[in-house]
């Protein structure tokens, strides 16, 4: 991709590059509390959001632990119906407000987007830092508000209820949510500006990797539809302050207007969490199938398409509000048509693979559970499309597992893929890749076993956000339990490994997993300027060879891509007469 060649290693594994004793990286330049909470790095800023987001998952992580020991036994054994409500609230507002939504464009996005483009930094980095502390101040409120009372109105805040007649501290939780949107508005602005103005020369539209591509298509969700769950999650407030009659039906209010607005944000909200895992993905099948991504220019249009359609999908939420006929037939098309460029990324990616050299890292491992779980969360999201289905199945837990298939077994393995793969160029620092595969696969296990029960349960009836239940879904709900017992262990192996590599981690060479792209071309970890001179982009993005993989490659064949083709030709005669 740029002018500057990287130089094949012959010895697996990669040995470390030692540095200069007084070269400096973003991490070192300063170790003082101050150059951190002070920074305008996106780099730091990604690492700041990282530790945010992993506090938040945490504690979403605890709240759904206290579900799962309550829902082990049929009757309410451990807490009441109104714990239960501020308990299932809690994790949905924490998880998807802070934790989802960040979870990849703020850290991994923050970290590696400028980089991916030949950028110094993004475009207005004193945005960057405000919008962190916009998000630790939204988050505070939030948290106050769950510490101090709780909330029982679920993450959807449906009205009345939530305006009217709840007596927990909705208002609070509110104010959360609605400072923490704009982070959201903020951060997506800074992407647009900077991918439209600050990529190297030679880095076009066209050039770009496809995580950039994801993340901008991201980032106009963000900026076209956060505004409108912050002025909705405001009306809330309003009507529940002073009495004004917005949603309240007694007062001349419409809750089902708050619906619409709710649902016009949520739904694209999904894409929002899910569009930068598709580019999280992308670069994964490339780098460890050795091949440039199948039909590249499809993807990328797939990304912004799905950013588009997000927006005109709402309402299949509300086939059972008493929306006519004939919208409800509208909304189904809809929901059908915008599966459409979603199966063309998941074919891609398959196709990518197809007589790919495939190596399966850690990574790649993460990839493979993604495909997989996600793809059974896109077609389950087939049935709930279709009206006459959505209505037996609406409000159970079919979609609860329907929506974790596609938020966790797609976001969040997608992150885990990510920050795999590039934590060695964010850290300089090697992992334990045995410790790896065993996270990845106990996850992959523990989350079927924790959400498959659960489509069944759905379709025997039952509802969700029930404290009790009859005593014949007794089994499925102790699999279930039991499965999120695996997934915890899964998730917290990464937690552990992953900061002992920090401490007492093999260094990491510039390229370890032999990959293309300009991040790859600077040092583990980057210097403040992210490049020492300014890349010049030469070629497009995933230049792998296309040559048919072989048996018995050598470790030093999966590395060469960088060099022409004399280059190559001179290196595998120097190597055969080595062999001899």
């Amino acid at each position: 991709m740029t002018t500057v060649p990287i130089t094949p290693d012959y010895a697996e594994p990669l040995p470390p590059i030692v540095r200069p004793a007084g070269e400096t990286n973003y991490l070192n330049i300063s170790y003082t509390l101050k150059s951190w909470l002070l920074t305008l790095d996106h780099k730091r800023i990604g690492m700041l959001y990282l530790m945010s987001v992993t506090f938040f998952f945490l504690i979403g992580g605890i709240f759904a632990t206290l579900m799962r020991l309550e829902l082990a036994t049929p009757q309410g054994d451990l807490v009441g119906p109104d714990t239960y409500n501020k308990l299932f609230t809690a994790h949905g507002v924490t998880m998807i407000f802070f934790f989802l939504i960040p979870s990849i464009p703020a850290t991994i996005g923050n970290f590696m987007l400028p980089i991916m483009i030949g950028a110094r930094d993004l475009a207005f980095p004193r945005i960057n830092l405000f919008s962190w502390y916009l998000y630790l101040i939204g988050a505070a409120f939030t948290m106050a508000a769950m510490i101090s009372g709780g909330v029982d109105t679920g993450w959807t805040f449906y009205t009345p209820y939530s305006s009217v007649y709840s007596n927990s501290q909705v208002a609070l939780a509110v104010v959360g949510i609605f400072v923490t949107g704009f982070s959201s508005i903020l951060t997506g602005l800074n992407f647009v500006v900077t991918v439209h103005k600050m990529r190297a020369p030679g880095m076009t539209f066209f050039r770009m990797p496809l995580f950039v591509w994801s993340n901008y298509a991201t980032s106009l969700i963000m900026v076209l539809g956060t505004p409108v769950i912050s002025i909705t999650l405001a009306l809330v407030a309003v009507e529940r302050l002073f009495g004004v009659g917005i949603f309240d039906p007694s007062n001349g209010g419409d809750p089902v207007l708050f619906q619409h607005m709710f649902w016009f944000y949520s739904h694209p909200a999904v894409y929002i969490m899910v569009l930068p895992g598709f580019g999280v993905i992308s670069e994964l099948m490339a780098a460890f199938s050795r091949k440039p991504v199948f039909g590249y220019k499809v993807v990328a249009f797939a990304s912004l398409a799905i950013a588009l359609l997000s927006f005109f999908v709402w309402g299949h939420h509300m086939f059972t509000t008493g929306q006519s006929i004939y919208g409800g037939l509208v909304f189904s098309v809809l929901s059908f048509l915008v599966g459409i460029p979603t199966a063309v990324k998941v074919f891609n990616w398959t196709f990518t693979m197809y007589k790919g050299s495939v190596s399966l890292e850690t990574p790649m491992l993460f990839a493979l559970g993604f495909l997989g779980l996600f793809t059974l969360g896109g077609l389950t999201g087939l049935f709930l499309a279709a009206v006459g289905l959505d209505v037996h199945m609406h409000d159970t837990y079919f979609v609860v597992a329907h929506f974790h298939y596609v938020m966790v077994g797609g976001t969040v393995l997608a992150f885990l893929g990510g920050l795999h793969y590039w934590w060695p160029k964010m850290t300089g620092k090697m992992y334990a890749e045995g410790w790896g595969k065993v996270s990845a696969v106990l996850v992959f296990a523990g989350f079927n076993l924790t959400f498959f029960p659960q489509f069944i349960l759905g379709y025997l009836g039952m509802p969700r956000r029930y404290y009790a239940y009859a005593s014949e879904f007794q089994v499925l709900h102790v699999l279930s339990s039991a499965g999120a017992s695996v997934l915890a262990l899964g998730f917290a192996l990464p937690a552990i490994y992953l900061t002992y590599s920090l401490f007492r981690g093999t260094p990491a060479g510039d390229n370890p997993w032999g990959a293309k792209g300009l991040e790859w071309e600077t040092t583990s970890p980057p210097p403040t300027e992210n490049f020492r001179r300014i890349p010049i982009v030469t070629e497009d993005a995933y230049n792998y060879p296309l040559a048919e993989p072989k048996h018995g490659l050598y470790p030093e064949d999966r590395l060469i891509d960088n060099q022409s083709k004399t280059d190559r030709g001179d290196l595998q005669a120097l190597k055969a007469g080595d062999r001899h």
